[in-house]
């Protein structure tokens, strides 16, 4: 028995599921959104927010078959929401419902014209009402010949996995987000032991000091991707020890300025012995993404490379750290790939071996990568070994937060890390950890900023306070060597504070740094004669 072939029943809508945005869709006057939550299935939904005379309706044109039969759905939530098709070549049609607080799907049916090709499907909300959400939009009948969306996927193999904090039991991960992916899978040494929904994720129940190989997968309806690359992550070592090198309990920073900019020349030897950190300022970048190298001044008077090195030895032999700084007021390194992470690392490690520097400092003032300023690191430590020196000087704007780069890079190499020497100079008015400003020049900028790091997840054996040495060594914000003393008493043992005081004492606070031994020699050594003995008697 003969007959004409009917075209088969599919969903002619395109992006039903808004997966890819607003793709296929038009919204009246910027009205609409694809959020990630909630979302019926996938992982998006359209969200449409009525503003004035605006609905929040958003629409697309849909290929269909003439004298054919279509169910149109959609399921919503929100405020009101209608669902309706026009152009439809017999009756228009629609449906709506008052505001639901879970997904409720909304269904209609439309016949469409003797000679109907397209019809526009829509949903819109309702004026003076709240915004209202759709997913899983459905117009389903006979193939009008543009086709549905494609067949879902599996998604595609998660890239960038990298590692975060750790402690002596947990090792943090994060990793890009993958198109279509609605989960993911964690995996330790080859087996799954945790789920994701969101890009990052801590697992637990680790053996302290231990060495993990961990790889990620997403998933979706569909299927399962390949893992990732397999990364590395040691956990620091128990009893609360947050894994720092053997500096002193109570230690004074120095950074010596490898040229002359007015202040007194130095060479290595005449760095005052009141300070413990020697950070040689600074090394320099090369054409290499992340590449540095260090260049030794030829105003300072050294015979060359030979000396200061043997200047550097006898410091060590002293029992002080020699560290190379990165950065500065006009030095910039940029790492922001695998590549540029791997060639800071690298080079680093053979600026150490060929100087016998203890380790480095990060002084970057023009922004930082916390992701793979965290690889860089943790690939020069692994080179290195624990007795690695690492600190840093962030700027007071750096550590406002937790949620700045360097606040995350810091609390991602919380086990290898040294101290935080912030600069609590050349600032403007900052907020203290009690909410409160605070101006440079007094005992409370010290220590409310410092108190953000105390509280923001470091170790107070990671938090020193950064001074420069004379009112010449820094544009502003210098402040005398006794208010310098009374902000490590009020930190450390709750006395000699100002107006603000912290809810408890912190007694292994590291201690101090300043900009620069050169400009303390200029002042006479004012600085490290009244600070350095204050520091090393700290409880």
């Amino acid at each position: 028995m003969g007959g004409v072939a009917q075209a088969a029943d599919i969903n002619v809508a395109k992006n039903a599921g808004f997966e890819a945005g607003l793709a296929n869709w038009s919204c009246s006057g910027g009205s609409g959104a694809v959020v990630g939550a909630p979302v019926r299935s996938g992982a998006g939904a359209l969200k449409g927010t009525p503003a004035g005379q605006d609905n929040a309706r958003c629409s697309q044109s849909v290929a269909v078959q003439p004298n054919s039969t279509y169910t149109l759905s959609a399921w919503v939530q929100g405020g009101y929401a209608y669902l309706g098709a026009s152009g439809t070549g017999t009756t228009d049609v629609s449906t709506w419902t008052p505001g639901e607080s879970g997904w409720k799907q909304l269904t209609t049916t439309f016949r469409t014209g003797a000679s109907t090709r397209a019809v526009t499907v829509y949903t819109h909300g309702w004026y003076g009402q709240s915004a209202y959400l759709v997913d899983d939009v459905s117009v389903f009948g006979p193939d009008g010949g543009g086709g549905g969306d494609p067949d879902p996927q599996a998604p595609g193999t998660p890239a960038g996995l990298g590692v975060g904090a750790v402690t002596s039991s947990s090792v943090a991960l994060s990793w890009n987000a993958v198109s279509g992916a609605t989960g993911y899978n964690i995996y330790r040494d080859g087996a799954k032991v945790q789920t994701a929904t969101g890009t990052s994720a801590t697992v637990t129940g680790l053996a302290a000091a231990t060495s993990y190989q961990f790889q990620v997968s997403a998933t979706n309806a569909v299927g399962e991707s390949a893992k990732s690359a397999a990364v590395s992550g040691r956990t620091s070592p128990g009893g609360g020890d947050p894994g720092g090198p053997a500096v002193p309990r109570h230690a004074l920073t120095g950074y010596w300025q490898n040229f002359n900019n007015g202040a007194t020349v130095q060479k290595l030897r005449d760095v005052q012995a009141q300070y413990d950190i020697i950070a040689v300022a600074f090394a320099d970048s090369t054409a290499t993404p992340g590449q540095i190298v260090f260049n030794l001044s030829s105003a300072l008077g050294y015979s060359g490379v030979a000396e200061f090195k043997s200047d550097i030895a006898a410091k060590k032999a002293a029992g002080k750290s020699v560290i190379i700084s990165v950065g500065g007021e006009l030095g910039n390194v940029t790492i922001n790939s695998d590549a540029s992470a791997t060639a800071f690392a690298n080079s680093a490690y053979t600026l150490m071996q060929e100087y016998g520097f203890n380790g480095i400092d990060i002084d970057l003032e023009h922004g930082i990568n916390s992701t793979y300023m965290t690889k860089a690191l943790r690939q020069l430590s692994a080179k290195a070994g624990s007795g690695m020196v690492l600190t840093m000087a962030p700027q007071t704007i750096d550590m406002q937060n937790t949620g700045t780069e360097y606040f995350k890079t810091a609390l991602a190499v919380k086990d290898i890390l040294t101290v935080v020497n912030m600069q609590h100079y050349n600032s403007g008015s900052m907020l203290g950890c009690d909410g409160q400003v605070y101006s440079q020049g007094s005992v409370d900028f010290l220590t409310a900023l410092a108190c953000i790091q105390l509280e923001g997840g470091l170790d107070p054996s990671q938090v020193g306070i950064g001074v420069p040495a004379s009112t010449r060594g820094a544009g502003s914000g210098y402040v005398s060597p006794t208010i310098v003393n009374n902000a490590l008493s009020c930190l450390t043992r709750g006395t000699n504070c100002g107006n603000f005081k912290p809810s408890k004492t912190y007694p292994s606070l590291r201690g101090a740094m300043t900009w620069s031994t050169n400009w303390d020699a200029t002042a006479g050594n004012a600085w490290s004669n009244a600070v350095g003995p204050h520091v090393h008697a700290l409880p």
